[in-house]
């Protein structure tokens, strides 16, 4: 065995010997060629220890090319997967990381590397270092890198500091991503051969397409916002994922994301986008597929109070079996947020048929107690949903808005004119009349 290992370190040292000539005179491709073999020496003997040493001592030798230590960082990174056992493997990674580290001429192999080190120590239930590590890369200012090769990097960055529960900083990195991205890039895929000045590497094989990436990251998305349960935004995410072709094509993809859209629509306040995704998603004609939600959604656009016990009897078992996939946590307070939406449809259906109405019909027509009819309706006001004064010692709620001072003189100067256009007409009917009168007489 000795005599294998003093074999090898020979043979070591005849090849550095000739990397140093191919290096002091400026051969790239026979620096290059040395620097490979001393690796697939090492690799062969089965020598992980010199391995690294060598990968360390080769990178650090004077005015070593880039084109030799790129190569080598290359051929190394081959090796990784062929290690004997993991302690090995994570050695040759954090070798060939700090050998990379501040070398822009191998930014890419660095962000590959880490994202392995990371897969390592997420397996290992370490997902705070696995987070840490990843956002040490900045792959988003990487020009070399292919498109979708940066998509997923960033997004793995997002799942792991989702799964340690960092919001804050998973919202950072997903603003990296811009959703038009998704959009733009099936018609340039044709456009590829014109690219002369910037080389794009080709993408890895084990990286997804840009459309299971888009799916990717509105489901990590969906899993942002439901934290802070912002159900507009989660239907509009599902809506995203509705567009996607391969779920569009499959009914029963679709129509278990079409459901999801449907709930957290009536779960979103009231507020302008909802009302244009709600319109939308009504004439979608996928929706006569699942008519008990096209129901849901018709409750809402209808300008009529919803019986909140009826329609909670009608949806309940829908609203159970949903429960377990819109997540546990969500359950309960969904529940009571379904509540809170008909209650503000009720009293916005309300506001537009009443101009004065005692608290009390309010109350009944709401199935509330005075109280609660009264927090409500306060709420919607504090939130510019809707314009209400409250008289409480009368007891009656005025929904007219207050008109300043030129509302109401337009408002005169507008009746005064209608008021005299029919004066005019009244005066050209009467005088009409005289004259046809007259000529009967003269007849």
């Amino acid at each position: 065995m000795e005599n294998g290992g003093g074999d090898l370190e020979a043979k070591i040292e005849m090849l550095l010997n000739v990397e140093k000539q191919m290096r002091q005179v400026g051969d790239v491709a026979g620096t290059r060629k040395a620097v490979t073999d001393i690796l697939q020496l090492c690799f062969e003997a089965g020598a992980w220890r010199t391995l690294n040493d060598q990968i360390v001592l080769v990178s650090k030798r004077r005015g070593q090319l880039k084109q030799a230590v790129q190569a080598m960082v290359q051929q190394a990174m081959q090796y990784i997967d062929q290690t004997p056992d993991l302690d090995t493997k994570i050695e040759l990674i954090k070798t060939l990381n700090s050998v990379s580290a501040g070398k822009i001429y191998v930014e890419i192999e660095r962000a590959r590397l880490i994202k392995k080190l990371a897969k390592i120590k997420e397996e290992q239930g370490l997902v705070a270092e696995a987070a840490d590590l990843m956002q040490e890369v900045a792959v988003e200012t990487f020009g070399a890198m292919a498109k979708t090769e940066k998509i997923a990097f960033i997004l793995e960055q997002v799942r792991l500091c989702l799964d340690r529960q960092d919001y804050v900083r998973a919202q950072i990195l997903s603003r990296k991503i811009s959703p038009r991205v998704f959009e733009a890039d099936t018609s340039k895929e044709k456009k590829k051969p014109k690219e002369g000045e910037a080389i794009v590497e080709e993408a890895p094989a084990d990286i997804p397409s840009l459309l299971e990436l888009k799916k990717i990251y509105y489901q990590l998305m969906i899993r942002y916002y439901a934290h802070s349960n912002n159900y507009l935004e989660i239907c509009r995410c599902y809506k995203s994922i509705y567009e996607i072709p391969s779920v569009k094509e499959d009914p029963a993809q679709w129509t278990l994301v079409l459901r999801k859209i449907c709930w957290y629509l009536v779960l979103s306040p009231h507020d302008p986008m909802q009302s244009s995704l709600l319109n939308s998603t009504l004439e979608d004609k996928n929706l006569s597929e699942i008519p008990h939600f096209r129901l849901l959604l018709k409750q809402l656009v209808t300008m009529e109070v919803i019986q909140w016990t009826a329609l909670w009897d009608t949806f309940k078992e829908e609203f159970e079996n949903e429960k377990n996939m819109l997540g546990g946590s969500l359950g309960d307070k969904a529940a009571e947020d379904l509540k809170l939406r008909v209650i503000e449809h009720n009293i916005l259906v309300v506001s537009k048929y009443y101009s004065r109405i005692t608290l009390k019909r309010l109350a009944d027509l709401l199935c509330l107690t005075v109280q609660e009819a009264e927090k409500h309706l306060s709420e919607m006001v504090v939130s510019k949903a809707l314009v209400a004064k409250i008289d409480r010692p009368m007891g009656v709620i005025c929904f007219q808005t207050v008109k300043d001072s030129n509302d109401i003189l337009n408002s005169w100067a507008m009746n005064l004119e209608k008021l005299l256009d029919l004066v005019e007409k009244s005066c050209h009917q009467i005088h009409k009349e005289t004259m046809v009168h007259k000529a009967a007489l003269k007849v």
